[in-house]
């Protein structure tokens, strides 16, 4: 699989706190390797919206993560609003994860990350557009 990464993304990294950037990273290594995995996607691109890392697919919805200075204890991954995603997540994993409307998985600083749940989500958001008219986007 081909990464294409826009060099500004790093530069949105060095600014996180250690502490905070251990945590992204290791969110950022996931989406990679999901994508690495995901049958048919040969490139992810990593640039920035909205200031954030993202990470971009053909045939897949936008999915960024970052940590705010609003909410220190907490960092998330953000999937397209308008999307089936999110609401499909809450049913799917209601029990699992901490929702912020219909846009975010909220983690906190101190969370152990469900990775096999998330690396699903991370799954759906990079074949969404392939899956969108599956019942649970296949989860």
């Amino acid at each position: 699989m081909q990464i294409k990464t826009n060099p500004e993304v790093e530069i949105v990294f060095d600014k996180y706190p250690p502490h905070v950037r251990k945590k992204i990273t290791h969110l950022r290594n996931l989406i990679i390797q999901t994508a690495n995995e995901t049958k048919g996607v040969t490139t992810i691109e990593e640039t920035l919206k909205w200031g954030e890392p993202s990470f971009l697919v053909k045939k897949g919805s936008t999915i960024r993560i970052d940590w705010k200075t609003k909410k220190p204890n907490q960092f998330a991954i953000y999937f397209q609003c308008t999307s089936k995603l999110v609401p499909t997540f809450k049913m799917v994993y209601r029990d699992t994860f901490t929702f912020e409307g219909n846009r975010a998985i909220i983690f906190q600083l101190e969370d152990a990350i469900p990775e096999n749940e998330l690396k699903n989500c991370i799954t759906a958001a990079l074949t969404y557009h392939t899956i969108k008219h599956l019942p649970t986007l296949g989860i």
